[in-house]
């Protein structure tokens, strides 16, 4: 809404509801290599996290640390920089998350 001529008029906002973060035995994660738009070069994408956008910046923050290379979490997505995938699914399978390692 930009204006209104309605002097009665109350804005209401919508509450946005964030879905709860699934246990991690629930979770079914994809590890997969991405390289559209990135000038050729690799990088190795985990989708499929439900829950908080708050616990996936964690979960992403410990990813990138344990493999030692940098990365970001966009759109739901936990982007980490080269061919990772055999080295986070192991993180994973170890913490609890049922990962697959995608293509």
């Amino acid at each position: 809404m930009v204006y209104s001529t309605n002097p009665d008029f109350q804005f209401e906002q919508q509450e946005t509801i964030e879905e709860e973060t699934l246990a991690p035995e629930k979770q079914k994660l994809v590890v997969a290599i991405d390289k559209k738009g990135r000038a050729g070069k690799q990088v190795t994408a985990v989708t499929g996290f439900v829950g908080k956008e708050e616990d996936l910046q964690q979960l992403g923050k410990m990813l990138k640390t344990k493999c030692g290379v940098g990365g970001s979490v966009k759109e739901g997505t936990i982007l980490i920089q080269g061919d990772q995938r055999d080295k986070i699914t192991s993180i994973l399978t170890s913490l609890g998350y049922r990962a697959k390692r995608g293509n």
